[in-house]
């Protein structure tokens, strides 16, 4: 299935730092990463479900990424962040990174698998249909 097939539940838009670029001029490949958590952050926190130490929340288990494009600095960028698949504990996302001012040029491709964590148990819990229902909600159009 591609990407644009699965349901946009969030975009999240940022600066390129000056700081994300290694010494080949363009944005090193560990930002993208985080970039991708930010944006995941980002979206949780606005579904009232971020990271909660003192009860349950999201744990990556993993991610990758797909680098297409360079980016550099100046510039802002924009995630969009699609979901997949649901376990009986854990989902599937998947990311875009764009340029703000090249929308249709995907500069790199990324996908986190996100396991809910009773971080008091210390152990995975089962997603509620609520949660699911939260995580699933498309955008406006």
């Amino acid at each position: 299935m591609k990407m644009e097939d699965r349901p946009l539940v969030h975009v999240a838009r940022m600066p390129i730092r000056w700081g994300d670029m290694d010494m080949m001029g363009h944005v090193n490949n560990a930002m993208y990463f985080t970039y991708l958590e930010t944006a995941r952050i980002d979206w949780f926190t606005s579904l009232g479900c971020g990271p909660n130490p003192a009860g349950e929340g999201p744990v990556l288990i993993n991610a990758s990424c797909t680098f297409i494009k360079q980016l550099e600095y100046p510039g802002n960028i924009e995630i969009r962040t699609f979901i997949g698949n649901f376990g009986r504990t854990s989902f599937e996302t998947f990311h875009q990174i764009c340029r703000v001012d090249q929308p249709d040029v995907i500069c790199a491709e990324g996908a986190a698998k996100v396991v809910w964590v009773d971080f008091v148990a210390g152990k995975s819990t089962p997603l509620t249909d609520e949660l699911k229902a939260r995580f699933a909600a498309p955008l406006p159009a």
